[in-house]
């Protein structure tokens, strides 16, 4: 691999961390500051709203715009439009400006960013696998374990922060980090190959879009994949935004064990994702699929529903972390290799914005679950759901054959 191909393989990752790390962080800040501010998990779940609705609607819509101009731009306009709002947060607050319902249209400017330049960022990685001539399973094991690191980091830091100074000023390094990704890819990743479908050149938006729409249409493997994933990140964000900081303030642990908590679970599930950067493209994908999620999806809800004691709790997550470290690695390499170059931006977009067609409604559904039944029992219907949602895709008999096609090959010539 040429220099410039391990600068832009290097920026790209390095702009993934940051970025990762400060959204991790703003994730725990956010919530924690509307919570304590307001006393309402309620408003709590509708910043989570307004922030994540845009974002699905930018990702779902964004695809055909990244294959024409190429995701580093995307990506740094995203970045810098990103850190600009969320540096508002933190400046208002302190001169007592800051209402919620200012609030509310500031985090919907970071959705709308977030959601293209997230999607840019990972439009990368193939090119830069393939030119790395490595299994695409390994490629998008790294991103994932970065992903995992970032996730150690921004939760450990947010609950520092968070506790120290407060909830709006762990902004401020949200804001720093967000920048910090534009100067990364700006620096590095515009020598990132793209590669542009000359046969579209003069189709208008509309038909790009509705070309991607068709391609995921006719693909049962990754409609199944979106929908098992839409359904988890639904219940993944009534879990982050809602669940874990009502235990975590009815408990009495404060926002610091919430940071040490997803900080178990993402260092454990960077431990993993390593080994499955190296040997997951060893491995059959159906069976290590539906381990990895038995052992880390729905058991995270248990020990706060059942109040076991914080130790047996840092046992579960660890455990948690472990196994879901073998999920993304697998499921990111299904999608590339799924789908022509050309339709990268378009079709990823479209599958996140599926899968992420919940996230926005997490906080909402958390909060209500709470409000009608209790904390104990909305951690165990969304445990349960859990469970049934990611067994279904891998055990239904016509969808095995389609877990069982891989491609193997990962040469190409190497790019300068």
């Amino acid at each position: 691999m040429t220099g410039r191909s391990w600068r832009a393989l290097i920026g790209v990752l390095s702009a993934q961390a940051v970025a990762w790390t400060g959204t991790r962080l703003s994730a725990i800040a956010l919530p924690w500051f509307v919570l304590t501010t307001t006393g309402s998990a309620t408003r709590t779940g509708a910043v989570v709203f307004a922030e994540m609705g845009p974002y699905v609607l930018a990702q779902l819509l964004s695809g055909p715009v990244i294959d024409r101009v190429g995701p580093a731009r995307i990506s740094i306009a995203g970045d810098l439009v990103s850190m600009v709002a969320v540096a508002m947060v933190p400046v208002l607050f302190a001169v007592d400006l800051l209402s919620f319902w200012l609030l509310l249209p500031l985090v919907a400017v970071v959705g709308v960013c977030r959601g293209p330049s997230d999607a840019a960022k990972a439009v990368f990685i193939p090119a830069a696998t393939r030119a790395a001539r490595v299994p695409l399973e390994r490629g998008t094991g790294i991103a994932s374990t970065i992903e995992r690191l970032a996730s150690t980091a921004g939760p450990a830091l947010a609950g520092l922060v968070v506790a120290a100074l407060g909830g709006p000023y762990a902004l401020v390094v949200t804001a720093v980090l967000f920048g910090a990704g534009a100067v990364l890819v700006a620096v590095t990743g515009r020598k990132a190959p793209h590669e542009l479908d000359e046969t579209e050149a003069n189709d208008s938006y509309v038909s790009r879009l509705r070309a991607g729409m068709g391609f995921l249409r006719r693909d049962r493997l990754l409609r199944s994949i979106a929908g098992m994933v839409a359904v988890t990140n639904l219940l993944d964000a009534a879990w982050m935004a809602v669940l874990l900081p009502v235990w975590a303030r009815d408990s009495g642990q404060g926002p610091a064990v919430i940071g040490l908590l997803l900080g178990v679970l993402s260092g454990c599930a960077v431990l993993s994702g390593l080994a499955a950067a190296a040997i997951a493209h060893r491995l059959p994908r159906r069976p290590v699929y539906l381990a990895g999620f038995l052992l880390g999806g729905f058991p995270r809800f248990l020990p706060l529903a059942l109040g076991a004691p914080l130790e047996v709790t840092i046992l579960v997550y660890a455990v948690c972390g472990l196994g879901t470290g073998f999920i993304n690695p697998i499921l990111g390499a299904i999608q590339f290799e799924r789908v022509p170059e050309g339709m990268y931006g378009r079709v990823r977009t479209l599958v996140v914005a599926v899968a992420w067609a919940g996230v926005p409604f997490g906080g909402l559904l958390g909060g209500m679950l709470i409000a009608r039944f209790g904390l104990s029992p909305a951690l165990l219907a969304c445990g349960a759901v859990y469970l049934v949602t990611t067994t279904v895709p891998a055990l239904l008999p016509s969808m095995r054959t389609e877990w069982s096609k891989k491609d193997k090959t990962v040469p190409g010539p190497a790019v300068d």
